[in-house]
């Protein structure tokens, strides 16, 4: 059971990973190299990458996970993803067709799997509070990046982040209120593990 739900969890996410980036060189003027750099600029994208490789190890993965923590961390990365896109993001486009599909999946199906998947399958009785703050470098890092990267390309994925349109000073405060959402969503997690396994 565990093993099919990974294979069709890694397939979901390979096919709408494979087709947003079709879409992006389909849709755009810029040159490959770039497209392809904004592509893999996107948090979205880079947690989508980092779930459907987590799935697809788990097909292959006959030793159950005996440490807590990893799949924790991959849900509460997608969890962001879906829930940022709902509450800022799915107001300021409304995509059609193939894209929209992508977008859905991307979003919205893919966290409800993996949320899913947490709940069966994650060894909780070993989950820390400690645990957030290593849970945080990898969100950290990718802040980092774009910042470092926009102030030269003039590129920002997301509005919120937009150093050229509403200043350090506000990106800074919005990457604060952020990283209290992650760290709310890392306790809630935590706790829900620890009250399983009471």
């Amino acid at each position: 059971m565990k093993r099919i739900l990974a294979l069709v969890f890694s397939f979901t996410g390979w096919f709408a990973l494979i087709m947003q980036y079709n879409l992006m060189l389909e849709h755009s003027d810029l040159p490959f190299w770039e497209i392809t750099i904004r592509f893999f600029s996107y948090f979205t994208i880079l947690t989508n990458l980092i779930v459907a490789a987590y799935f697809t190890f788990q097909i292959f993965n006959r030793n159950p996970d005996k440490k807590s923590g990893t799949l924790t961390a991959i849900t509460v990365y997608i969890l962001i993803v879906g829930l940022i896109y709902q509450i800022i993001l799915r107001s300021t486009w409304n995509p059609t067709g193939m894209q929209k599909l992508v977008d859905e999946l991307l979003h919205t199906i893919i966290p409800v799997l993996v949320v899913t998947y947490w709940y069966i399958f994650e060894n909780k009785t070993s989950l820390n509070y400690r645990h957030i703050l290593k849970w945080s470098i990898y969100p950290l890092l990718y802040l980092i990046y774009i910042l470092i990267r926009g102030n030269f390309s003039g590129f920002y994925p997301y509005p919120f982040i937009n150093v050229s349109e509403i200043g350090f000073t506000n990106v800074i405060i919005n990457s604060f209120w952020i990283l209290i959402f992650f760290t709310g969503l890392s306790v809630i997690l935590i706790k829900i593990g620890k009250t399983f396994n009471q």
